[in-house]
């Protein structure tokens, strides 16, 4: 049995209609198979105050969390897949372009995603152009996407988002805010995505901050400070013991 996290840029909202919002139990026991308690919260570019919408969308953000089920993903979008094999306690990850993932451990970034981009601000992605525009607009194949696989561990930490927070937080910025996460009830987790959502989203828009993005484009040789106003969208879970 799997639990699936997922990310992406105008996925097709009939993806997220056919999945269910479900959160696995964590609960006391012995040496059982693993699961994932996750709590989201995201940012619309165009709001200045963000509400999880019917469908889980974010402004052209989405994910969702799925368990025993899956979808076709139509549309255009970066992607990024976390999978947790309860039974083997693997973590088996794809991602495409520049959403990722971070996993945390004793305070430490133990595993990351890499980001793919074509050039500068031009991430991969999957996309299902309209006849009149095939050809022209860019429409990367799965088999691109960057995998791994891995052990985790109880009591670690998967944070998956779009690069509306990557873009605006740091990895020590994001390790500060982590630290305030003491247990796997789902209400701290809660807390914890709100409150980094939160602060991703007051850096975009603050003129004077040298965020990762303008950093990046300064290397590129461009001209840019502040932080990158943009959807944002934070899933966060803690490997836990799943009972069913």
């Amino acid at each position: 049995m799997f639990s699936v996290l997922s990310y992406g840029r105008l996925v097709a909202r009939a993806v997220l209609g056919g999945l269910s919002q479900t959160d696995p139990r964590a609960g006391g026991g012995g040496g059982g198979d693993y699961g994932l308690v996750t709590a989201g919260c995201g940012f619309g570019k165009d709001f200045r105050k963000g509400l999880l919408k019917k469908g889980a969308c974010y402004g052209d953000d989405a994910c969702f969390v799925a368990r025993h089920r899956s979808a076709d993903v139509l549309g255009s979008s970066t992607a990024c897949i976390v999978v947790l094999d309860r039974t083997s306690h693997r973590l088996h990850t794809a991602n495409l372009g520049d959403s990722g993932f971070l996993v945390v451990r004793g305070g430490e970034v133990v595993h990351r995603s890499d980001e793919q981009q074509h050039y500068f601000n031009t991430p991969f992605q999957l996309s299902i152009a309209p006849p009149e525009a095939e050809g022209v607009v860019l429409s990367d194949s799965p088999d691109a996407a960057d995998s791994t696989s891995f052990d985790v561990q109880l009591g670690d930490i998967i944070l998956t988002a779009t690069d509306g927070l990557f873009d605006n937080m740091p990895d020590y910025m994001i390790l500060q805010e982590l630290k305030k996460l003491k247990n796997s009830n789902y209400e701290s987790i809660q807390q914890t995505a709100r409150s980094i959502a939160e602060q991703a989203h007051e850096l975009a828009y603050d003129p004077n901050y040298m965020s990762p993005f303008a950093q990046f484009a300064c290397d590129n040789g461009l001209n840019v400070r502040g932080g990158k106003p943009d959807d944002i969208t934070v899933l966060l879970s803690i490997v836990a013991e799943y009972t069913d």
